[in-house]
């Protein structure tokens, strides 16, 4: 466990904990945190997730849905599942994730970057954090495509070609998609349907 001093906080600010995965599930594990609990791992601290309101949870489920529909063989669609990673274990809103989803219960763990082909994150107030924090995660751990619905500007962003690790992780493309367009789904660079960004949207 490691102690972090918070940047740009004033010197009486209390110091954060870092804990590792390995924790994290111990602490699950072991009722300290129950499963299902609002909270996510990210860069080894815990985080509060946002309040699901209508709008989010109408995008999420409506999302899920399409995705469902458009899928090859080989592929599963995740709703707010867990995908582990080194130092984080964050809950995308929406992933497409290769397998079967029995596979996993089975050896008994989580997907992990190698095994996402999309993660999407639905966001209003932690759009902030989605373009932030959490796109870093997924690029450090080079997931190919990353999607956010913005429910406050009414679009989805496309972040696509991941660093991977390094210094400062980021996504090299972005392209955004307003209400009259449609998003394309790419998995291992074959497009296998396209879902309408007017569609998520009330």
């Amino acid at each position: 466990m490691s102690v972090l001093t918070p940047p740009s906080v004033g010197p009486l600010a209390p110091p954060l904990y870092r804990i590792s995965v390995e924790q994290y599930h111990q602490m699950i594990e072991r009722g300290i945190l129950k499963s299902g609990a609002p909270i996510e791992l990210i860069e080894g601290l815990l985080v509060t997730k946002m309040t699901i309101n209508p709008p989010h949870d109408y995008a999420t489920q409506t999302l899920r849905d399409l995705l469902f529909g458009m899928i090859p063989p080989g592929w599963f669609v995740n709703s707010q599942g867990p995908l582990t990673t080194e130092e984080s274990e964050p809950e995308p809103d929406v992933a497409i994730v290769r397998g079967q989803r029995r596979q996993y219960a089975a050896e008994g763990k989580h997907p992990g970057p190698d095994n996402m082909g999309l993660v999407v994150e639905v966001s209003d107030a932690s759009l902030a954090f989605d373009r932030g924090t959490k796109r870093r995660v997924y690029a450090r751990n080079s997931v190919p495509r990353y999607w956010i619905v913005n429910l406050v500007d009414r679009r989805v962003e496309v972040y696509t070609d991941p660093s991977g690790p390094c210094d400062d992780p980021a996504y090299r493309q972005q392209r955004d998609y307003g209400p009259g367009d449609e998003v394309p789904v790419v998995l291992d660079g074959q497009e296998v349907g396209r879902v309408r960004v007017s569609d998520l949207l009330l």
